[in-house]
């Protein structure tokens, strides 16, 4: 495995953000840097690294830098933060600036963070560390395609949406092949709701606020107009919309708004689902005896069949005072081999295109789907107040489709408050 985490490199002063957020809680045990025109001495990066990591994988995530911490003799402490807190903890995390060395952080999060500044830009380091390159990466998540151009996080997690289908349901209903387009998917899901009460086509996940911007992509739109701003009045849009709503009101998808998406896929009340690769996971656990007879193909398109390009980064706190050792880490956690094992260890797919490729070759047909995907994917808009926005969005939808509202009365509405939200940022 390619390794550059014992190359040496000199000290990186950081410069203190305008709008002066407090010190990071991490130490740096490098009082005896050499002067900046001293060529001949470096400095070996320290520590040890703080690391902020969402969900219950804090376990994982020291295991998988083990080596890392032997190679360079950095440790790594790593506070595992519960989903349910993550929101909290970040927001107070950039309202105080107390913050970790490395952070991960969610793709919709991530233009809340450039707009507060609470990350370091890592554009200057890429000279000498290649591993953090965007040519590593896919074009999703390019610097220029996250936000301001600034390089403030590195590709870690990817994840997209394909379409899962139970193929033994649908050849029952006389379908050999999953739908291919938003015209075959209406086809097939009126068709499978028609098997009785209680049995739908397709479920739509009331919670899920990026497939509305998804279909809009697909209909060959954007929800951000040319000046950069929010922008949903559009034909594309109601396109979307139409598209949406169409599946419930001709009651191919459910409006429970508890509905359980694993298990109704297993019972096959709901034998589609527009859903990422943990789902995979939760149905092998499920129900194991349905292999076979369920699969994973790309999401049925319009104009395009794009998809979305979700997933976590990482990055530098902007004051973090272990620059040096947290890029190394950062690096480390770029390589396709670390990527590989993490996703051996937990599922998530990589980032690095090399990883992808690899895992591509395992001859894993539901990888395979995956990866074809993340070639024709997007990210959600690199705006910020963008998870505010897309709450309300998915409200406004649910409002229509499980109570009855008025669909142009409540857009109307909803357009207002995006406007609003998008104001106050």
């Amino acid at each position: 495995m390619k390794r550059v985490l014992t190359r040496t490199v000199a000290a990186v002063a950081v410069t203190t953000l305008a709008f002066g957020l407090g010190a990071c809680s991490g130490t740096d045990e490098n009082d005896d840097a050499p002067d900046a025109g001293d060529d001949e001495v470096v400095s070996e990066p320290s520590g040890p690294l703080s690391v902020w990591v969402m969900g219950d994988v804090g376990g994982t995530f020291e295991e998988v830098t083990a080596a890392f911490t032997e190679e360079t003799g950095i440790e790594v402490q790593v506070d595992a933060i519960p989903w349910e807190n993550v929101n909290d903890k970040l927001t107070t995390a950039i309202a105080s600036g107390d913050g970790p060395d490395v952070i991960q952080v969610g793709l919709s999060l991530l233009s809340t963070f450039a707009d507060a500044d609470a990350l370091l830009d890592l554009g200057d380091q890429v000279a000498e560390h290649p591993g953090l390159a965007a040519e590593n990466f896919p074009d999703a998540v390019a610097p220029e395609n996250l936000g301001d151009g600034r390089m403030l996080t590195i590709p870690w997690i990817s994840d997209t949406r394909v379409l899962f289908y139970r193929s033994d349901i649908l050849a029952e209903a006389g379908y050999d092949a999953p739908p291919t387009t938003w015209e075959e998917m209406r086809e097939v899901a009126a068709a499978l709701a028609e098997r009785g009460d209680g049995q739908y086509g397709y479920y739509i996940p009331l919670w899920d606020n990026t497939l509305p911007v998804q279909y809009t992509w697909q209909a060959g739109g954007d929800v951000i107009g040319d000046d950069g701003a929010v922008d949903f009045d559009t034909p594309e849009f109601a396109a979307a919309v139409d598209h949406w709503l169409g599946f419930f009101a001709d009651g191919s998808a459910p409006t429970a708004s508890d509905w359980d998406q694993t298990q109704g896929f297993v019972s096959g009340a709901t034998p589609m689902v527009i859903s990422g690769p943990y789902l995979a996971g939760a149905i092998r656990e499920a129900a194991p005896e349905l292999d076979g007879s369920w699969s994973v193909a790309l999401s049925p398109s319009d104009e395009n069949g794009t998809s979305l390009f979700a997933g976590s980064n990482l990055g530098i706190w902007h004051n973090s005072e272990n620059v040096d050792a947290a890029v190394l880490l950062l690096e480390y956690m770029a390589e396709a081999e670390t990527q590989i094992a993490w996703y051996d260890a937990v599922g998530e797919l990589p980032t690095n295109l090399a990883a992808l490729d690899e895992l591509g070759g395992r001859g894993d047909e539901l990888l395979a789907v995956y990866a074809e995907q993340l070639t024709q994917a997007r990210t959600v808009p690199m705006v910020p107040g963008w998870d505010l926005i897309a709450n309300e969005m998915v409200t406004a939808l649910t409002a229509v489709a499980a109570t009855g509202a008025d669909r142009d009365a409540t857009l109307t509405e909803f357009f207002s408050k995006a406007d609003e939200i998008a104001a106050n940022y």
